[in-house]
């Protein structure tokens, strides 16, 4: 059974990552990045990254499904800010 810090973890995984869902619903749709820092989206993928892997390393659960969930909407992101810019790079003759 969880316990009462489970449950303020899950809470807090639930609204950080479900106010995430959006913008990447929103890039997924419309594949625009030109607001997204490479370097900042860059940083973040990693951080989150490593949360996850610190969840598992510690066996705290609320941070490794979030973390879960966020790396992989994080990373599809940061692939299709991949693609535009060597996109952007072929038409520029770059």
């Amino acid at each position: 059974m969880s316990s009462w810090p489970d449950w303020v973890g899950y809470a807090a995984a639930v609204l950080t990552t479900g106010s995430f869902v959006p913008q990447a619903l929103l890039t997924l749709r419309t594949r625009d990045v030109s607001g997204i820092s490479r370097d900042m989206y860059s940083a973040f993928t990693a951080g989150v990254a490593l949360w996850l892997a610190y969840g598992v390393l510690t066996a705290q659960w609320p941070i490794v499904v979030a973390n879960a969930v966020t790396l992989g909407l994080a990373v599809t992101i940061l692939a299709i800010l991949a693609i535009k810019i060597i996109e952007d790079r072929r038409r520029d003759g770059v």
